[in-house]
């Protein structure tokens, strides 16, 4: 992994990655009275090149990111045209955005495992009868009807802004 210390002209140390991780694999969110403290964010390439931001349910499992989506949504069309992604989150005392591909997951086992995490954190999902995708009694509206395809986004780097003493701004290449 190569660390740049993007805050280094303003004193500030390195990011220490594993105290990253180990709030990632916690679950932590960022402090309670912050600002949209649970709020996940994807941003996707259209096929003119703009951006694409939105917000999505993606959870952190086995050192990635994972969100589902219907087929025909703006976010679906993109990764599967341009698998160049990013995802915005924020734990305690920090902000991180990764990059990476995201790939859909067709693996049976893979989507078993991963409905399950997300029926324990509390939706209600399960592999769907063809094994294809997922499903569940609910999702946001915009998402199309079941099946939905799920994604794992696998990082090429991460950014990290810390808010607490002694703070730290630093970009992670894996």
């Amino acid at each position: 992994m190569e660390i740049i210390n993007i805050g280094k002209a303003d004193g500030l140390p390195p990011v220490e990655w594993d105290g990253i991780v180990e709030k990632l694999d916690a679950g932590s969110a960022p402090a309670p009275d912050g600002i949209n403290a649970r709020t996940t964010w994807l941003a996707t390439v259209n096929e003119d090149g703009s951006p694409h931001v939105t917000a999505v349910g993606a959870m952190w499992l086995d050192g990635r990111f994972w969100f589902q989506t219907g087929t025909g949504t703006r976010k679906g069309r993109n990764v599967a045209r341009d698998p160049r992604c990013s995802v915005a989150v924020s734990i305690r005392d920090a902000d991180v955005v990764f990059e990476g591909d995201a790939t859909r997951v067709s693996d049976p086992a893979a989507l078993a495992r991963i409905a399950r995490a997300w029926a324990d954190s509390g939706w209600p999902a399960k592999p769907d009868e063809s094994g294809s995708g997922i499903t569940a009694p609910f999702n946001a509206p915009s998402q199309g009807p079941p099946p939905w395809n799920v994604y794992r986004i696998e990082p090429r780097s991460a950014t990290v802004a810390l808010s607490s003493d002694p703070g730290g701004l630093t970009r992670f290449r894996f």
